[in-house]
């Protein structure tokens, strides 16, 4: 695949991007297939009546989400930075939206910039179907899970680690070495959300992860060999990654952040599911 090269001049714009992934085939570009990097880029080009090359944070896989995805583009363009989200907003699908822009030094690399990643995933655990869940959460409800071991079993993970057991194959990444800097695994009625926060993520990691997790909260795994799978580099052992449909990317993290934490994190619906009572 050619790269579309940017303009030499111009100005570097930081874009605060949510979308729905179910009907994309994941972030970047690629020949025949719908994404997100594609669509942005044809917003854009139509406004700037140049090519563009967007640049993101993360490449997120087919089907998972984005709360708060970072990426930057060069233009050139005389149009404010504070119109930026509406003009591509009018341009844009519905399961994209631009929350805000904000203009960048020259050298400021959405990717290569950024400290960290914040990913959360959602399991729905209530036997009964919700169609308003469905999108965002795996349906979950086969057998009851140990929300504490499977947060006792995410501890050790802390720290700087060789995570080759959560590696997919087809990354062109040449080590599997990740940072995780913070890890929570809680219960919320009859959701469960687990969230990892790392200097980045591997491909496929989350998913992986997730799903060697949920064998541990059901009793299937014992915590020491969940402990094992990952120390040891058992990549064989870890057969079936979660459903991507559950997967969110919360926000990104930078020394000096172009955008508020907050229009991120608290860009992702907070789901409920409350006890009624009926009078």
């Amino acid at each position: 695949m050619t790269a579309i090269a940017p303009p030499q001049s111009g100005k570097r714009l930081a874009l605060l991007i949510q979308y729905q992934g179910t009907h994309f085939h994941g972030w970047q570009r690629q020949v025949g297939q719908r994404t997100v990097q594609e669509v942005i880029e044809q917003a854009i080009a139509s406004v700037v009546k140049h090519p563009v090359s967007v640049v993101a944070a993360g490449r997120t896989d087919t089907g998972v989400h984005a709360a708060g995805q970072v990426a930057h583009v060069t233009v050139n363009s005389p149009i404010p930075v504070h119109r930026w989200p509406g003009i591509l907003n009018a341009r844009l699908p519905a399961d994209v939206v631009i929350r805000a822009a904000a203009v960048v030094p020259s050298h400021w690399h959405a990717r290569f910039s950024a400290l960290w990643r914040r990913y959360r995933y959602t399991l729905y655990t209530d036997p009964c179907p919700n169609i308003f869940l469905r999108p965002w959460t795996w349906h979950y409800y086969y057998d009851p899970l140990d929300v504490e071991t499977m947060a006792a079993v995410l501890q050790p993970l802390l720290g700087r680690h060789h995570l080759s057991a959560f590696h997919r194959s087809g990354s062109n990444r040449a080590h599997s070495w990740v940072e995780i800097q913070e890890v929570s695994c809680r219960r919320r009625g009859a959701l469960v959300e687990i969230e990892v926060q790392a200097s980045g993520f591997l491909y496929g990691m989350m998913r992986l992860l997730v799903g060697l997790l949920v064998q541990v909260g059901r009793g299937q795994r014992s915590p020491a060999s969940f402990t094992e799978i990952w120390q040891q580099e058992q990549r064989h052992l870890v057969k079936y990654a979660a459903p991507p449909t559950g997967l969110c990317l919360l926000g990104v993290g930078y020394p000096e952040s172009p955008f508020p934490l907050t229009l991120c994190t608290e860009a992702m619906p907070q789901f409920v599911t409350p006890e009624l009572s009926i009078a």
